[in-house]
């Protein structure tokens, strides 16, 4: 994926849903399960590391930060929630999932720092707004209500019984 995301880890989305201020910012946007480790020097915010968090324990404000912006996309691990894959599907959104454990390497497609918001809540759960480019994803959950996590978890029953039997 290449163009604007924005970071978000779980202070980001409670702020989200209680304020107006990112309406126009991310309307139609992609949010990152993400916490990067940014360093700051005299030519402005560098990211680091930039591998993602897991996103199910954000399903809890997913369904109606989707409904709100009508946020087009979301990049995390692990997936999401049936709840959040019925707002994906009503609204026309898509779960990324980006591979974790190698934060340094996806930190090589951020190609810059457009925005920091809310530092007051720390590194980690500050909003960034960063410029990607040919970062490495893969679609886990689509706007059709498809869920390749739950397809991964069928077929691998159904080797398990035959193992089994």
């Amino acid at each position: 994926m290449s163009g604007t995301i924005f970071t978000a880890r779980d202070k980001a989305h409670v702020y989200l849903l209680e304020s107006k201020e990112f309406l126009h910012r991310l309307k139609d946007g992609v949010i990152y399960h993400c916490g990067p480790i940014v360093m700051k020097d005299d030519h402005g915010t560098k990211v680091i590391s930039a591998g993602p968090t897991t996103s199910e324990r954000l399903s809890l404000y997913a369904p109606d930060v989707i409904r709100k912006y009508r946020v087009r996309g979301i990049i995390g691990k692990g997936g999401m929630d049936k709840k959040t894959l019925m707002a994906m599907k009503k609204y026309g959104c898509v779960y990324f999932s980006a591979i974790g454990g190698i934060g340094a390497l996806i930190a090589a497609s951020v190609k810059g720092v457009k925005g920091v918001y809310k530092e007051e809540f720390g590194m980690p759960e500050a909003i960034y707004e960063i410029e990607i480019e040919d970062m490495p994803l893969m679609v886990a959950m689509d706007a059709k209500g498809d869920n390749l996590y739950e397809v991964v978890l069928r077929m691998s029953g159904k080797r398990l019984d035959r193992l089994l039997s």
